[in-house]
C-alpha cells in the first residue's frame, strides 16, 4: 500500500510538473492572444502585438511590435507604438487573482498627434473611447477562453524617449499665408514615471491602468505640441493680421485658427 501511494504521489507530480510546462510553454501565446483580443474592445481602435515574451523561471517578460491604432476619423496609421517594452513581475501572482508587476520600461514609444491641441485630436478622442463602454461579449468570451480578467499592482512605471510626431489640421491656409511649415512636426516630451499604481487589496483593471497612462501620455503630448505651436506659429499670425487690411479676409483667418491663440 505504501509502494502505490508513492507511485500515486509521483504520477501527480509528474502531472504537476507537466502541466506547469506546458502553460509555461504556451505562456506567451496566450497573453498575446487575450491583449489583441481584449484591447481593441477598450480603445476602440486596432491594435496589434508581434510577440511577448514571458519567463516563469526569472518573473520578466517583453513586449515587442505593440501598436495602437489611430481612431476613426483620423489620417495617420497609429496612435501608439511601442517597439519594445519589459517588464519584471512576481512569477507566484501570475495565479493569484492580483498580478504583481514591480516594473514595466517603455523605451522610446512613438506617439502620434493629429487636430488641434486646444480641441478635437486623436490623443483625445482616444481617452473618450476609454471612457466608453467596453464590448462585453469580447471580453466575456476572453474569459470563456481561460484568461480571466486580473487585477493588477504596478510598483513603478517609465516611459522614456518618447517622441511625438505631430500634424496640426485645420492651419493648412493660415500657414500657407505664412510661408511657413511648422504645422508638422516632432518632439521629444519629458519622462512619464508612475509609482504605487493598484496597491491594496483591490488593485487596478487592466483598463484602469491604461486610462492612467494614456492620460499622461496625452497630457504631455498635447502640452508640447501646443507650447511649440504657440512659439513658431503665434508671432507669424500676429504680423500676418496686422498686415491684412480687408477686415473679411481676418475675420476668416480667425476662424481657420479655431481659437488655437485665444483670438
Amino acid at each position: 500500500m505504501k509502494k502505490k501511494l508513492l507511485v500515486i504521489a509521483f504520477i501527480l507530480l509528474v502531472l504537476v510538473i507537466g502541466a506547469v510546462v506546458v502553460i509555461g510553454f504556451n505562456l506567451d501565446k496566450i497573453v498575446k492572444t487575450a491583449v489583441v483580443t481584449v484591447a481593441p474592445t477598450i480603445t476602440k481602435t486596432t491594435v496589434t502585438l508581434d510577440s511577448v515574451s514571458l519567463s516563469l523561471l526569472t518573473g520578466s517578460a517583453s513586449f515587442n511590435g505593440l501598436v495602437i491604432g489611430n481612431p476613426d476619423g483620423y489620417k495617420m496609421p497609429f496612435v501608439i507604438s511601442v517597439g519594445k517594452a519589459a517588464a519584471s513581475l512576481s512569477p507566484g501572482s501570475l495565479l493569484s487573482d492580483k498580478i504583481i508587476i514591480h516594473s514595466v520600461e517603455v523605451r522610446a514609444p512613438e506617439i502620434t498627434f493629429e487636430g488641434n491641441p486646444l480641441g478635437a485630436n486623436n490623443l483625445k478622442q482616444l481617452l473618450a473611447n476609454l471612457s466608453g463602454p467596453v464590448d462585453t461579449n469580447a471580453t466575456q468570451t476572453a474569459a470563456a477562453s481561460g484568461k480571466p480578467a486580473k487585477k493588477l499592482q504596478v510598483d513603478d512605471f517609465l516611459i522614456t524617449g518618447a517622441k511625438v510626431h505631430a500634424s496640426i489640421t485645420g492651419l493648412d491656409s493660415f500657414t500657407s499665408l505664412a510661408g511657413i511649415s511648422t504645422n508638422t512636426f516632432t518632439l521629444t516630451i519629458p519622462d512619464i514615471h508612475l509609482t504605487n499604481l493598484g496597491q491594496g487589496p483591490d488593485g487596478i483593471t487592466g483598463t484602469e491602468l491604461a486610462k492612467t497612462v494614456l492620460n499622461q501620455i496625452s497630457a504631455a503630448a498635447i502640452k508640447s505640441v501646443a507650447d511649440y505651436a504657440k512659439t513658431n506659429l503665434s508671432g507669424a499670425a500676429s504680423g500676418i493680421l496686422n498686415n491684412i487690411k480687408n477686415t473679411n479676409t481676418v475675420n476668416q483667418i480667425k476662424k481657420g485658427l479655431g481659437g488655437f491663440f485665444g483670438k
